[in-house]
This record gives structure tokens, sequence and C-alpha cells, in this order.
């Protein structure tokens, strides 16, 4: 990920061994990373039984805090793709019980379709 993407707000996808290694402790037994993104701290892991938001917190982010939703728990999910003038991508997730979406942003060169696509395969059952 570049600086410059970092700094504007917008994930790039980090490596999947890298991320199930890095977050073993936090994973079920047999559970398996499908994507991984990283906003400069924060990460977004999409599981094959969830998805888990990383929250690093404070100046030297050892605080970190951990947010697992269950694909059952998505009632549905926006995609806006990136143009001339706009260039992210924005990922959408509406989750029950909760009146605002979860906001993700993606630089231009990240395929957001494959986001959506692995979203779908999951919380579309």
């Amino acid at each position: 990920m570049g600086l410059f993407d970092g700094l504007m707000g917008n994930a790039s996808e980090v490596s999947l061994a890298e991320v199930q290694k890095e977050y073993a402790h936090i994973l079920a037994n047999g559970e398996r990373v499908e994507k991984a993104y990283k906003l400069i701290r924060d990460m977004f892991i999409f599981t094959d039984k969830r998805l888990i938001l990383v929250d690093k917190q404070g100046l030297t982010g050892k605080k970190v805090e951990y947010h697992s939703v269950p694909y059952k728990s998505i009632t549905h999910f926006s995609v806006e793709t990136a143009g001339h003038f706009d260039l992210d991508a924005e990922l959408k997730i509406y989750i029950s019980g909760s009146a605002a979406p979860l906001q993700k942003r993606f630089n231009k060169s990240l395929n957001i379709y494959e986001v959506q696509a692995v979203l779908a395969s999951y919380a579309v059952r």
C-alpha cells in the first residue's frame, strides 16, 4: 500500500498467508482467511466464517479492538465504483441492529467487484 493511499484513507489488499499467521490467535479452529485489506494500521479480514474488523488504537497501536461480524448478521451491502474524478471505490455493509453502515474505501487499483464477490459468496446464502 502506498503512503498516499494510506493518507487518503484507502485500503489495499494484503497477503493471506501473512494475515493467517498474524491473526491466528483470534481465528477459530479450521477458520481460514479468504481476503484481507489494510487501511493504514486497521484491517478488515474476510474469513470463511465471518468478517473481522481490526481497529488499532492510540499512538503506538498496541491497544487493539476486534469486531467480529457473522455473515448472517449482514442485512445488505453496496459498492460504489471509482470514477474519473472520484478516485476511490466504496463498500458499505449494513448490519442488523445497527443504523449506520460499516464503510470502507478502496484505491482505484483494487478490484471492488472482487471484494463484492467475496462478501456476496458468504452473506448471500
